[in-house]
C-alpha cells in the first residue's frame, strides 16, 4: 500500500508558456501515476517577466519540483529580454539556495518547436519551420502549434521522446541544472545552476531534466 501511495504523491508544477507545450504536457500526465500540474502562462507583452510575477504569485509549496519551460530566442532577438532572463534565474537559483520547493529552469533554443523535431530520426538540424510543414505535413506552423495531440504525434511510428533526449544529452546546454534526487525519500535537491552565454548561438535544450526528474 505504501508504494502506491507513494506514486500518486508525486506532484510537480510545469510553468509553461505555448499552446505545444502545454498540449504535450497535458497528453503526457494522462498516462501514468506522475501528477503533473500545468500552469500555463501567456506571455504576449510580458516576457520572461510575466513568468517571475506567475511563480511569485503561485508559490506554494505542495510539489516535489516545479518546472519552467521557456523558449531562449527572445533572450537574442528583443532588447531588455536577456536582463528579464537573468532575473527568472536568479529566482530560481534563490528558491534553491533556500532548500525551497526546487525550481528546474529549462530553456528551449530557441524553442520548442525545436525540441519537437528532434522526436523526429529524420530531422537533420533543417529549418523547423519547413520540416514542419514539409516533413510532417502541417499546412503551416499555426496548425502544428495549435494541434492538441501533439504527444500522440511526437510518439508515432519512429518518432519518439527517446530520440530528442538522445539528441540532447550531448548538447553544450544554455542552462544546466545539478541535481540529485535521494530515492528513499523522493527529496530533490538543485546544487547549481550554471547558464552558458555562448550556448545563445548554438540550438539546444536542457528538457531532458524534466523527463529525468519525473522519471518517464
Amino acid at each position: 500500500m505504501s508504494r502506491k501511495e507513494r506514486v500518486l504523491k508525486k506532484r510537480y508544477a510545469i510553468f509553461c508558456e505555448g499552446d505545444t507545450e502545454y498540449n504535450y504536457i497535458n497528453k503526457m500526465r494522462k498516462n501514468q501515476g506522475v501528477e503533473l500540474v500545468l500552469k500555463p502562462i501567456n506571455m504576449h507583452g510580458g516576457g520572461y517577466s510575466s513568468f517571475l510575477k506567475q511563480i511569485k504569485k503561485e508559490a506554494q509549496t505542495n510539489y516535489l519540483a516545479k518546472f519552467i519551460i521557456v523558449d531562449a530566442d527572445r533572450i537574442k532577438t528583443i532588447p531588455a529580454e536577456q536582463e528579464n532572463f537573468l532575473k527568472l534565474l536568479e529566482y530560481c537559483k534563490l528558491q534553491n539556495d533556500k532548500g525551497n520547493t526546487p525550481h528546474f529552469l529549462i530553456a528551449d533554443n530557441p524553442d520548442f518547436e525545436y525540441v519537437a523535431c528532434l522526436h523526429d530520426i529524420e530531422y537533420k538540424g533543417q529549418d523547423t519551420k519547413s520540416f514542419i510543414v514539409n516533413a510532417w505535413k502541417f499546412k503551416d506552423i499555426a496548425a502544428f502549434k495549435s494541434n492538441e495531440d501533439v504527444y500522440e504525434f511526437l510518439n508515432s511510428g519512429s518518432k519518439s521522446f527517446r530520440n530528442l533526449l538522445d539528441a540532447i544529452r550531448k548538447q553544450d546546454k544554455l542552462v544546466s541544472n545539478k541535481y540529485e534526487i535521494k530515492k528513499k525519500t523522493f527529496d530533490i535537491i538543485i546544487r547549481q545552476t550554471d547558464y552558458e552565454q555562448d550556448a545563445l548561438n548554438k540550438r539546444n535544450s536542457n528538457i531532458e531534466d524534466f523527463f529525468d526528474v519525473i522519471d518517464w
